[in-house]
């Protein structure tokens, strides 16, 4: 039969939750009506993470659970990297899981609905490489005002701890018309703010030599956009951010002052065997230079404690790396081996007590770091995309260009509009402030 409304659970990155929205469109065209309400729904989707042994963790004890229920037959399908690393795997473990697709197959999802419900088998689509491009237009977006806007697919530069690689398959640009075409369309329905998505981004057009544009080179295009106030971007490898990009964040009104500059360690030794291509000295070098270029630009990372062979005296070099830089926001982990890649070959030999600490030390070390700058922004004035009512409804809630959550007393006819705020204290993470 038919199914008439459908649910998605999305875990893991942006790219995952813009995958989402494609999947929401194609579904919507069906004629199936969206609900968030799992229990309510004909056709559950699980849009999966491999990045963290957690995640995966997570979906399967969320599949397991749904295995146990008595209650009506409902589809079950799993979309995502994990999709991707599994295959036909997951049938074994999860035999109630009706469809398996990857993430370079969501275009088959109508096919695939459609083979399921007219055969009753279960069918898996797992290409390892991007061909077909997606019907981004009519996605269904989640957010009235940000959105979502992929560039680039998959990853060439094989880290060792990493599955993207694997999952996502080779690095697919995207043909810039397309892009800038999609981006109006957006801005003509009134989205004030876009962030270009891609494992990594800013090595957009590398993989096609013959266009003569990299990154830098679009985001000029997309900053002749009339209307378009906002655009980000993630995530970025520091291999591939360029002085022409600097420049470009310096010279683009649109281009905001935010760059997510992931060191992932702080020990040259470490970053070789993680194969990041770079060392410490010059990835300092470019933070350096990106700051003379943009003094005001706001810095973010990821970085990974206790990978394999990792010493407590080069954990103190990613420990005194983050006392340096002082970046403004940080995704800090505890290393995890991943199945298929390199570093799952090598002992997992520093003990999880050991990560647990180094981590804690790193949390508490951003933690402060994080309340002193935001502490040095008190009395400036931000420009705020305003987004919503807070969860106190007292309070208006926008972000700033440099990936700050402000909230202020306004009106709703505020909602959806660029305002300038004067900061004049700090909550946790967000930032107080007084319209101006």
């Amino acid at each position: 039969m038919e199914p008439k409304t459908f649910y998605i659970r999305t875990y893991g990155c942006q790219m995952n939750e813009l995958d989402t929205e494609v999947m929401a469109g194609i579904l919507a065209k069906r004629g199936l009506a969206q609900t968030e309400e799992e229990n309510k729904a004909d056709l559950l989707i699980f849009n999966t993470c491999s990045i963290r042994d957690l995640a995966e963790r997570k979906v399967m004890g969320k599949l397991g659970q749904l295995g146990r229920q008595t209650k009506r037959k409902r589809i079950i399908g799993v979309t995502g990297c994990m999709a991707n690393a599994k295959k036909e795997s997951l049938f074994q473990k999860l035999p109630h899981v009706d469809f398996v697709l990857g993430t370079n197959n969501i275009h088959d999802l109508d096919t695939v609905l459609d083979e399921v419900l007219h055969t009753g088998e279960q069918r898996v689509r797992t290409d390892e490489d991007f061909y077909e491009e997606l019907d981004y237009v009519a996605a269904k977006r989640q957010d009235p005002y940000k959105a979502y806007v992929s560039i680039i697919r998959g990853c060439d530069k094989y880290c060792t701890y990493c599955v993207v690689p694997y999952t996502r398959g080779k690095e697919v640009s995207r043909v810039q018309k397309s892009i800038l075409e999609e981006v109006k369309d957006l801005v003509q329905k009134g989205y004030r703010e876009i962030t270009l998505l891609g494992q990594n981004v800013n090595s957009y057009g590398k993989d096609q030599p013959q266009w003569g544009a990299l990154f830098h080179d679009l985001l000029y295009e997309l900053d002749k956009i009339e209307g378009l106030t906002r655009v980000r971007f993630l995530t970025s490898h520091p291999v591939d951010i360029t002085r022409n990009l600097m420049e470009a964040i310096r010279d683009l009104p649109s281009l905001c002052e935010h760059v997510h500059f992931p060191l992932q360690a702080g020990s040259s030794r470490v970053l070789r065997k993680m194969h990041r291509i770079y060392t410490k000295e010059e990835y300092f070098e470019k933070i350096a230079l990106l700051r003379e270029i943009v003094p005001n630009v706001a810095l973010g990372t990821d970085m990974i404690v206790g990978f394999p062979t990792e010493t407590e005296e080069e954990f103190c070099e990613t420990y005194e790396a983050m006392c340096e830089i002082r970046y403004d926001n940080a995704f800090l982990y505890t290393y995890s081996p991943r199945k298929g890649t390199p570093a799952k070959r090598w002992a997992d030999d520093v003990p999880e007590e050991v990560k647990n600490d180094r981590h804690q030390r790193l949390l508490a070390l951003h933690t402060q770091i994080s309340v002193e700058k935001m502490q040095e922004k008190i009395g400036e004035k931000v420009e705020v995309l305003v987004e919503r009512r807070n969860k106190d409804a007292r309070y208006l809630k926008g972000l700033t260009r440099c990936w700050r959550n402000v909230i202020f007393v306004g009106d709703d006819s505020l909602i959806g509009t660029i305002q300038t705020v004067k900061l004049h204290g700090h909550s946790h993470h967000t930032f107080l402030g007084n319209l101006l």
